[in-house]
């Protein structure tokens, strides 16, 4: 016998592991089979010799689900160098990819990082650093207390690097093509290098200027060649073989003119590989510029955080860097400065601007106790605070790494642009040796079938096909993050846009979830304190927000509370509690029903609920004493955000454990068109996949530790920020402000960005659809221009800078209800 643990993936439900359970009991030669549905993992008992671990895994994979042995897998970020394409990316992720160990690697261009999910017992990061460098980029620093600013200054080099070989190769490339093309345009030429007098010259002077503008685009060659060998042709490499081939073919003609064969003058191209060049380099800067625009939102983030602390050590005041803080230091914070990591307050009282983290624009009152957040300011009041979360667990930081997540991540829809561009080189150079084969064949002139094949060459980078999707999806999350919306990634992003139907919890995301005991109605036994009295004791120890509610409301009374000597929690119903020896049961009338207690309170119990109060009934003794109604308040967003939504052709639900009279009222209140009342915390997660199975996606917004299975199982997960730490991990989506009226920013950004990706998409398709015929003379088959070496390199720059000019445009987008 053998006992292993497996991870089982895809289980959304309890139901999902019964299922995983009943089907692994079933497999010949198992002896016992336990699926643990919180912890995802599957606890086996079989015989080896009748199973193998393998089978075992083909069968839960039958079933629709995925098994792994029990080990931790790991997942790092790798910044990687010198891609200059979509290719390069998706040739590195196909290196990675067939690594053994590897479970899961996306390369992002637009990030130029590496996202890579891997088995640490079977592979190192070092060797997955050793196959980067083999695919011939180069894999950076991962880890550093400044990684933003490193990242900033490296973009930085970077720009002022191709500045300055662009401004080198045109200092070359405007007298070489004034010497090439002038006398062709009657300009001036010096005599000594007039192409009809001095051949020679005019030759050897072009080749001369030519050279430094391939030094100063060396990296085209060193790049292009080195993955073309390797078999993964990219960007570098279209351009290194075009220009590579017009300057041979130029030397060649210089050959030929010292040979006397003085006609080959005119059929010179060192101008077309230096303007190409020039051309090209000139994109690249401006791309690199715009690229290093779409992290923004991350530089914002990172500048909210302090560079200092004052710790107070042995009753010293010292000054140290932020980094420096450890869990448990004494931080001092004056009034007017930043508060440098999460705490907790042990002396002191003044007012805090959380506004950055919370959007809420009112200081927040902090005394000893209060809990405060890292980069929120203080206002007017001199606070210790002792340092409970301090470096990348602080609030801020795992903010930014949820956002930094988010924009390395990829949408759906760019796989199919990834896949394409995977192929896309190999497939233009075959195009371009194609169309140049046919031309010489048709017309014999080998300098007409070198223009083709330099043209189609250069116009066929696919950089603007690979910068579509990950530029929008960097500014689209970047700007959720200003907006107080953390979107957890590219797939929930693009999903959101297709929300058909949103549910609401009810209490604390519709309501306030702060309710106050509005009435008290006896049935004669106990007069309204006694009743009161008893349901403030017996919820004394609750955290339910019902509860709290008559906790309070009993205190403001100055009700003293007696003692309770038993207490038992009813999910989904209520509490049962022994106080002086008598039982007492409090909730809602399915318990009563439950205990077969006579509810004689019935017409007062609806005309309640009518209202939109929750009747709580109580009984002592097996009797029903009485009924205590508690309201809770509609947030003053949610009529708006709703009326919203169904102007954008959504579907409003609500889903609560509440009674219906109680959810109907509150339904009429803000406009809910699907009530799904008296739904026990447990069946949350199948009331969504009741909506799910009508053919729509539908997204939950919730806050609590009740709704995280929900949350989990519908298409969109939406958090409150206020939210438990469970409800906020369960989601795709976390509302920082604790506002609904972002889910109407969520779903207007979504839309925003996938139509931007979409618009992005188009361009770079048609562009090269319309782009690569006309390279290849298909105009000038019909009497049409033939395009110019020139005119595509320039063309193609263009096209990459107009599809991150594009997403940028995202920048401006503002919520409607800031409009």
């Amino acid at each position: 016998m053998r006992q292993e643990t497996l991870k089982i993936g895809g289980m959304s439900c309890a139901a999902c592991a019964k299922a995983v359970e009943k089907t692994v009991g079933r497999i010949p030669g198992v002896e016992n089979a336990n699926v643990n549905f919180a912890t995802e993992k599957l606890s086996v008992t079989y015989k080896d010799s009748v199973i193998t671990m393998e089978d075992m895994k083909q069968v839960i994979k039958k079933a629709g689900f995925t098994a792994q042995n029990d080990i931790e897998l790991r997942e790092v970020t790798i910044p990687i160098g010198g891609m200059s394409c979509a290719a390069c990316a998706m040739g590195a992720q196909k290196k990675i990819g067939k690594l053994d160990g590897i479970s899961d690697v996306s390369v992002n261009f637009a990030t130029e990082r590496a996202n890579v999910v891997y088995d640490p017992y079977k592979i190192r990061i070092s060797h997955i650093k050793e196959v980067i460098r083999q695919a011939g980029y180069e894999p950076m620093d991962m880890d550093s207390s400044s990684k933003m600013d490193d990242e900033g200054i490296r973009r930085q080099r970077e720009i002022g690097g191709l500045k300055l070989k662009f401004i080198v190769s045109l200092i070359f490339t405007l007298p070489l093509l004034y010497i090439a093309m002038g006398h062709m345009m009657g300009l001036a030429v010096p005599a000594f290098v007039e192409p009809s007098a001095n051949p020679m010259n005019f030759a050897v002077v072009q080749l001369a200027l030519t050279i430094p503008v391939m030094i100063a685009g060396n990296k085209f060659y060193t790049i292009g060649f080195k993955s073309l060998f390797r078999k993964s042709p990219n960007m570098d490499s279209l351009i290194a073989i075009g220009t590579a081939a017009a300057v041979i073919y130029g030397i060649y003609a210089i050959l030929q003119i010292s040979n006397g064969n003085v006609h080959y003058v005119k059929d010179l191209y060192f101008e077309s590989a230096a303007v190409i060049i020039t051309l090209i380099l000139l994109g690249k800067s401006l791309e690199a510029v715009s690229k290093g625009k779409t992290s923004e939102a991350i530089k914002k983030l990172m500048g909210l955080q302090p560079k200092t602390a004052i710790v107070i050590s042995g009753g010293k005041e010292i000054v140290m860097a932020v980094e420096e803080v450890e869990v448990g230091d004494i931080v001092l914070v004056r009034p007017g400065e930043k508060i440098p990591v999460d705490g907790t307050v042990v002396e002191g009282y003044t007012l805090v601007d959380e506004s950055m983290l919370t959007g809420e624009s009112i200081p927040v009152e902090k005394s000893t106790g209060d809990a405060v957040i890292g980069a929120s300011m203080n206002k007017n009041g001199a606070i210790r605070l002792k340092a409970t979360k301090v470096g990348k667990d602080t609030a801020l930081s795992q903010i930014v790494k949820l956002v930094e997540d988010a924009q390395g991540s990829k949408a759906p829809i760019a796989k199919m642009a990834d896949v394409i561009s995977g192929y896309f080189v190999p497939v233009v150079i075959a195009v371009a040796s194609g169309a140049a084969l046919m031309w010489y064949l048709y017309s014999g002139d080998a300098t007409f079938a070198l223009t083709i094949f330099i043209s189609v060459l250069v116009i066929a980078c696919p950089c603007a096909l690979g910068l579509a999707t990950p530029t929008a999806i960097m500014v689209g999350t970047g700007k959720g993050a200003e907006c107080g919306v953390l979107i957890k990634g590219g797939e929930p992003l693009e999903t959101t846009h297709k929300i058909g139907t949103v549910v609401f919890d009810k209490t604390g995301t519709i309501t306030q979830g702060k309710p106050q005991v509005t009435d008290i109605v006896s049935a004669g036994t106990y007069s309204q304190d006694k009743i009161l009295g008893l349901a403030g004791s017996a919820e004394k120890g609750s955290e339910h927000p019902l509860g709290e509610a008559i906790v309070i409301e009993a205190q403001i009374k100055g009700i003293e509370f007696k003692k309770v000597e038993a207490f038992k929690a009813i999910p989904g119903r209520g509490i049962q509690v022994s106080i002086e020896g008598k039982e007492i049961l409090l909730g809602n009338k399915r318990l009563m029903d439950e205990r077969n207690i006579t509810v004689s309170l019935q017409e007062e119990s609806d005309k309640l609920a009518e209202e939109g109060k929750t009747p709580m009934f109580m009984a002592a003794g097996g009797k029903l004493a009485g009924i205590i109604a508690v309201a809770d308040t509609v947030k003053e967003s949610s009529f708006e955000a709703i009326k919203k939504l169904h102007g954008m052709g959504i579907k409003i639900a609500m889903i609560t454990g509440d009674n219906k009279r109680t959810a109907d009222a509150i339904a009429r209140q803000v406009g809910i068109d699907i009530v799904l009342a008296e739904v026990l915390p447990q069946d949350k997660a199948n009331e969504v996949k009741k909506l799910q199975g009508q053919g729509v996606k539908v997204a939950m917004v919730g806050d609590g530790i009740n709704d995280a299975p929900a949350l989990a199982q519908s298409n969109v997960g939406m958090a409150i920020g206020s939210g438990t730490d469970v409800a906020i991990e369960s989601a795709d989506i976390v509302l920082m402000k604790s506002d609904i009226m972002d889910v109407v920013t969520a779903i207007e950004l979504s839309r925003a960005t996938i139509k931007n990706i979409k618009q992005n998409l188009f361009w770079a398709f048609a562009y090269n659809t319309a782009g690569i015929p006309v390279a290849a003379g298909l105009l000038y088959a019909f009497g049409g221009p033939k395009m110019n070496p020139m005119f595509a390199a320039a063309a193609m720059s263009l096209s990459s800078v107009s599809v991150l000019s594009n997403a940028l445009r995202l920048k401006a987008f503002k919520p409607s209800k800031m409009n």
